[in-house]
């Protein structure tokens, strides 16, 4: 299996990489890379749908992650293998770009190897079955574009229905429709309108986790809430109507850059020093009060005595706030970040109708809330453990990529396995117009686009194959939003019972996982370099599995 390159001069073996290389070539490396890739997707492949079972991971501290989500999962694993690497970089790029649907790529990419190795096995060429999924591929783009429906953004219920849809099967299953409101509010407050084109940052979703309450007290707030709380006991903790100023400048007295002494010989010169001292710190406060504002949340410090004085002047005040939190309340509440107090006026204060310290989870937050027209906001999720409240997060935040997704494309399309029928139905036909090998190449994507239906149906307790034939019969009949009613246990409008999703979702999942796919079956030779010199195999240091950790 493995063997170090050799060459031959005169009978005389001349050894090319180095000692302790790998080196895995042909039908071997291909079979291997195969394999790899395909324990990668039956890792995920459980947690699909509505009926998807979590996987607890444990790392080596013992810390414990509880998750559906087929990113985080894979992720976490910590994966060495280097084409399972791959797949990882498939679930990483389609949770980046369209915000769900990791587990499908993944268990399209697998089984398109699967199907793959097949063709393998009767000496079909991997570059014309590369060919053949490319084929397969682009006419799948144009099948998904012609079958998907619109949406806008006043659209609400629809956006909801593609909320809900993305949190079927997690944790927040019992809260989501309640969690979909929030996600779908959210986005259509920060949801911009650019060259006619809806445009959505979800950089401007802020998402505070806290533990210690149930998930249906998660709250939208069209506001900021920042860790932080007010920095002195006798300020107020609460300011109706708020003129929030944002200083990124130190209310403290600065040291001199360069190395000075200051000599003080006497009582009195050390007062002078420090009433010099106090004054100037009192100056700063008074600028700030002559700008009008009652709120001030500074980026850095912000000393005893300033912060005496603005206790007396009644200044809500907060300091040392996360340069995040400084450009999201500026988007939120129409202030401008300061970093000159000479230049702050009116002009530069933002404003919310309340501004209030709370205690959530124990700890203090300060709520900005009730913003004329916030362009940033902020969900508060609650859950009740650590591990919950996680879980909910990462759903909220699948819910908020796939609304997101939605409406920059304006595209969405029926789930439950509906859309990879419908593809699987036209490719297969597609098919028939090919001779020779590159039609078994075309047909086997098709049939491998079927996993998606077929693994919602495993993992429902359906019986896989008369699911499959019965909705292949479905679709025959012209049912393009017929897919795998879970909830009744039988093949039905996926449309009608609103499970519907981004189109870019499907889209993103089918090109990168045939991309994928089709970078894996090119690989024909595996060669492992051995420079780290040491204890295993292959020129591992010992106790160590190579390669990078840098998932």
């Amino acid at each position: 299996m493995s063997q170090a390159m050799m060459g031959n001069l005169g009978g005389q073996p001349i050894l090319i990489l180095p000692e302790g290389a790998m080196r895995t070539t042909g039908r071997d490396a291909q079979k291997n890379n195969i394999v790899a890739a395909k324990a990668v997707a039956d890792a995920v492949r459980t947690t699909l749908g509505p009926m998807g079972m979590d996987k607890m991971l444990v790392d080596g501290v013992g810390d414990i992650v509880i998750t559906n989500d087929g990113v985080t999962i894979l992720q976490e694993m910590d994966i060495e293998h280097p084409a399972a690497k791959m797949m990882v970089e498939v679930a990483k790029t389609q949770s980046e770009e369209a915000g769900d649907g990791t587990t499908t790529a993944v268990i399209i990419a697998g089984e398109l190897l699967k199907r793959a190795e097949e063709l393998l096995e009767q000496e079909i060429h991997p570059t014309v079955i590369t060919r053949g999924f490319k084929i397969a591929k682009e006419e799948s783009i144009k099948i998904l574009e012609e079958i998907g429906m619109p949406v806008s953004l006043n659209d609400t219920d629809t956006l909801k229905k593609i909320a809900i849809t993305s949190m079927y099967g997690k944790s927040s299953e019992q809260a989501s429709s309640y969690l979909a409101d929030i996600a779908v509010n959210a986005v259509k407050a920060v949801a911009q309108t650019v060259n006619g084109k809806i445009e959505v940052d979800t950089d401007n979703i802020k998402r505070e986790k806290k533990h210690g309450a149930s998930s249906e007290e998660s709250k939208l707030i069209k506001g900021i809430v920042i860790d932080k709380e007010v920095v002195h006991p006798s300020m107020p903790k609460s300011v109706k109507e708020a003129k929030i100023a944002l200083l990124d400048v130190a209310l403290e007295v600065k040291e001199t850059e360069t190395d000075a002494e200051i000599r003080i010989t006497s009582p009195e010169q050390m007062q002078a020093f420090i009433e010099q001292e106090q004054k100037m710190l009192k100056n700063m406060v008074e600028k700030v009060v002559a700008s009008g504002a009652n709120v001030l949340i500074c980026q850095k410090g912000i000393d005893d005595i300033a912060q005496h004085y603005l206790a007396k002047k009644g200044i809500l005040t907060c300091r040392r706030a996360k340069k995040s939190d400084m450009e999201a309340l500026a988007k939120a509440t129409g202030a401008r970040v300061v970093t000159s107090l000479d230049d702050l006026t009116s002009e530069d204060l933002g404003y919310a109708k309340n501004v209030e310290e709370r205690k959530v989870g124990g700890e203090q937050m300060t709520f900005v809330e009730d913003c004329k027209d916030p362009k940033a906001v902020t969900i508060l999720v609650r859950g009740s453990t650590e591990h919950v409240v996680d879980e909910i997060d990462r759903s909220v935040e699948d819910a908020i990529g796939a609304v997101s997704s939605a409406l920059e494309d304006g595209k969405i399309v029926a789930g439950a396995g509906s859309p990879e029928a419908e593809v699987a139905k036209r490719v297969r036909k597609l098919s028939e117009k090919y001779s020779g090998r590159e039609q078994l190449a075309i047909k086997a994507f098709a049939d491998a686009l079927e996993i998606v239906p077929r693994s919602l149906a495993e993992n429902g307790g359906m019986d896989p194959i008369d699911t499959l034939v019965e909705l292949r019969a479905q679709h025959e009949k012209g049912n393009i939003t017929y897919g795998v009613d879970l909830m009744n246990g039988k093949v039905g409008d996926a449309y009608a019972a609103n499970i519907v999703e981004p189109l870019r979702i499907k889209l993103l999942a089918i090109k990168s996982a045939s991309e994928a796919a089709e970078m894996i079956l090119r690989i024909d030779d595996v060669i492992s370099a051995g420079k780290l010199g040491g204890g295993m195999p292959g020129g591992m240091p010992p106790g160590m599995g190579g390669g990078d950790h840098d998932e």
